[in-house]
């Protein structure tokens, strides 16, 4: 059995282990800017660190002091085996977030919670698994000629899909096939992500650090650069603050590090799109100073012990 090698494990999955990228990989390239920049800012607090696929088999993961979701980027196609991993780690170890909240956030029913609790989110209608309902049917009782769908438990726009009446009856049979394994999400599209994209807010302790908008790619709405969106760095309002530390307030427990995905829905209002808190992707490479945050942040979650 291998020894532990760090008091922080950065929970990885295989495809991103290696410790440079080949030129022109571009996308492993940020992964490991991102990940240097806090592991030299755990190493300035004393902690030392180690990547690690989250998957491995054989790992005494009660030797770390502390795991940290940063990019298990498969835990979605890999879903039964991750939630069977996280009921057994979160016994060993602490983790960042903590294991409660990882469940929560992980289907995106939680939307519902945050606009119980006074949060604004993009309107959204559930389609449970096992419904026999067609999609046509959804959207004709929602009134909404532009919608999008995808699954509750999803990730990096998997079976993401832009659905109008003119396209519903060929996605009818995909959205069935998927129903009998998992429940949907559909929402109607909302228009400024087309002109202005989608603003990305990120929270350390409950406190906004930095910010970044993504916009789709020319003819697409998917606003992932792996999808062939652009990211750059913003300047949120204060409104959008506020909005965003609101979210992560509503949160129970308090997540250590989030991401809020803010747009302006069709009424103009305000309103989260996404609370990620599982393996957000952080951008920290746009805000250096943001990665002492997030280091304090798991020292944080250390010193509180484990969950």
């Amino acid at each position: 059995m291998p020894s532990p090698a760090a008091d922080v494990a950065l929970l990885t999955d295989p495809r991103y282990l290696a410790e440079s990228a080949a030129p022109g990989d571009w996308y492993l390239d940020n992964i490991l800017q991102d990940d240097r920049l806090l592991r030299d800012a755990l190493s300035r607090l004393g902690l030392s660190s180690e990547r690690i696929d989250w998957s491995r088999p054989g790992v005494e993961w009660s030797g770390y002091r502390c795991a940290v979701f940063r990019t298990t980027w498969d835990y979605f196609d890999r879903f039964a085996e991750f939630s069977s991993w996280l009921d057994r780690v979160a016994g060993q170890t602490a983790l960042c977030n903590p294991a409660g909240l990882v469940r929560w956030n992980v289907d995106k029913h939680y939307l519902a919670d945050l606009a119980a609790r006074g949060v604004p989110v993009v309107e959204s209608r559930f389609i449970e698994r096992g419904d026999t309902v067609k999609l046509s049917e959804v959207l004709t009782e929602t009134g909404w000629t532009d919608a999008v769908v995808k699954p509750c438990v999803s990730g990096a726009a998997r079976h993401t899909y832009r659905v109008s009446q003119a396209n519903v009856a060929a996605l009818d049979p995909v959205i069935e096939g998927l129903l009998v394994n998992e429940s949907l999400m559909l929402q109607p599209f909302q228009g400024d992500i087309s002109v202005n994209g989608e603003d990305s807010l990120m929270v350390f302790n409950g406190s906004f650090t930095h910010a970044v908008r993504k916009t789709p790619k020319a003819g697409d709405f998917r606003v992932q650069d792996d999808h062939g969106g652009t990211v750059r760095a913003h300047v949120p309002s204060a409104e959008q603050i506020e909005l965003a530390e609101r979210a992560v307030a509503a949160c129970r427990p308090a997540p250590a590090y989030a991401r809020v995905d803010l747009v302006r829905d069709n009424r103009g209002r305000l309103a989260a799109m996404e609370l990620e808190l599982i393996e957000p992707e952080l951008w920290l490479r746009y805000y250096p100073p943001a990665a002492d945050r997030f280091a304090r942040a798991i020292a944080d979650r250390l010193a509180a012990g484990k969950e």
